[in-house]
């Protein structure tokens, strides 16, 4: 497989390894699942490279590590076409998509961007074909939206990356979403992407071949504080918006949770225990505006993120984010952004098309 960023092209098979032991892999018991061998990457256009490079650098250190090829791999992409990623670098495929598969064991699509505008046809029906014949099919970062597409994760768990949780809410309600880094549900894999991925396959390797070789991969890596599936994915409020204010801390984590039917600033402050004129001071003094408009401003945000991962109406955005009117969302919309939710609207559609 071969990786090239603008007029850089190298092999990554020919990067320098360090020099160590090898840690043996262990057997598997009988009755228990049975170990990944083969890995296919389809890689869709848009893809992220963080979240691609954290699930494939694993198999390749485990191989190193365990001085047995206990991986193999191969990079597919629509349209047998190199895949570029959203870092603008890009990805030769070594497989021709819809080809027979042979003993593949794992496929992962990785894709990022707007997942909503893909709708290649070839893909979906490969995918399910590859389902039909025992593959197990996963996903990482954006890559659980396609695979919901395919309609390949009816009544499964799964998760996908944060910034595509309310289209994908939005687009597939009987799904059964979670916030969590990765999950293994039988024959689907999902991983919310970034370096939660590493910790996937630190995860997968481990129970294949063992704690000892799972955690030693994490190792080479510099990753040493290996995080569970059902971990968060977003770090703590605190530390994201740097505020200590514990009032205004609970009154955004109930706002983040109810952007769809906004609650009233007297139900915010009650829920906090604190006066609504002390809510606001400290809204103002934290976050340099009062509770209406930082509410307002996270449902007009939400309503853009919508706009252009989804292919619901302006209305439908509207309703979904807690507008009582087309007309009162196009006029909020317009005051923050400058033009109207249609124009953007238009403008995401001409992109997809």
């Amino acid at each position: 497989m071969t990786f090239y960023d603008a007029k850089y092209t190298f092999c990554v098979n020919s990067l320098s390894e360090p020099h160590g032991g090898h840690i043996p892999a262990q057997r598997k018991s009988a009755g228990t699942v049975s170990p990944i061998r083969s890995v296919g990457f389809l890689l869709v256009p848009g893809f992220a490279l963080m979240s691609y490079a954290s699930t494939v650098e694993p198999l390749r250190a485990a191989n190193r590590l365990a001085g047995s090829e206990l991986y193999r791999w191969w990079h597919a992409a629509p349209g047998d076409q190199p895949a570029i990623a959203s870092s603008g670098a890009a990805v030769l495929p070594d497989f021709t998509l819809g080809s027979d598969a042979g003993q593949l064991d794992l496929l992962l699509v990785c894709a990022g961007g707007n997942p909503a505008a893909f709708n290649d046809k070839r893909t979906f029906a490969w995918l399910r074909k590859l389902a039909r014949q025992g593959v197990t099919i996963g996903g990482v970062s954006a890559g659980p939206f396609i695979l919901a597409k395919a309609g390949l994760l009816v009544g499964r768990r799964c998760t996908v990356h944060w910034d595509h949780i309310p289209a994908f809410q939005e687009a597939f309600p009987d799904v059964k979403l979670t916030r969590s880094l990765f999950e293994l549900d039988g024959d689907r894999i999902t991983c919310a992407g970034g370096v939660a991925g590493l910790d996937m396959m630190s995860a997968l390797i481990a129970r294949d071949h063992g704690h000892e070789l799972g955690a030693t991969v994490s190792d080479w890596f510099l990753h040493s504080d290996v995080r569970q599936g059902v971990g968060p994915q977003r770090m703590d409020l605190r530390f994201r918006l740097g505020i200590d204010d514990e009032n205004v801390l609970a009154a955004l984590k109930v706002m983040e949770e109810n952007l769809e039917e906004p609650l009233p600033r007297q139900r915010l402050a009650e829920f906090v225990g604190v006066s609504l004129r002390q809510l606001e001071r400290s809204f103002r003094s934290h976050l340099r505006r009062g509770v209406h408009e930082h509410y307002l401003a996270l449902r007009l945000d939400r309503s853009r993120q919508l706009l252009r991962e989804t292919s619901l109406t302006a209305v439908e955005i509207a309703l979904a984010t807690g507008f009582g009117s087309a007309s009162q969302f196009s006029r909020a919309f317009r005051r923050a952004f400058g033009f109207p939710p249609r124009e953007a609207l238009q403008n995401e559609r001409r992109k997809r098309a």
